[in-house]
């Protein structure tokens, strides 16, 4: 017999806080494991919202060092691009989205957890 159960949403401030932290715990409660109705195989309708992404607390050496790397699927076509080229052309909102989604284990519930994330810079 399942039970109904109502949607909730979880706050996080991420004010001089390092990303993986942040990122870690909104992954955590994304997944359902805060919840008393925790269950492997479903979405639970949790929202998670993280405020004040821009005054995270990010170090040059991570900004410059870190580097994403993606493949095209053509010969040649391996691309990377930097974390300070990222929060340049997309804001650090799609850095903390990116680490996240990352923490999300990759199966078909993946693309309805990442939907309740929430980034607000």
């Amino acid at each position: 017999m399942k039970t109904s159960m109502q949607p909730s949403t979880y706050t996080i401030d991420a004010t001089d806080r390092t990303l993986g932290r942040v990122a870690s715990e909104a992954a955590h409660a994304l997944l359902g494991k805060r919840s008393a109705h925790f269950v492997k195989n479903e979405a639970l309708p949790v929202t998670v919202v993280i405020e004040n992404a821009s005054k995270l607390h990010l170090p040059t050496r991570r900004t410059e060092g870190k580097v994403y790397t993606r493949y095209t699927g053509y010969p040649g076509g391996q691309r990377e691009t930097t974390m300070k080229e990222l929060i340049a052309k997309k804001g650090v909102a799609e850095v903390v989205r990116k680490t996240v989604d990352g923490m999300i284990p990759r199966n078909k519930l993946r693309a309805p957890r990442m939907k309740n994330l929430i980034v607000k810079e």
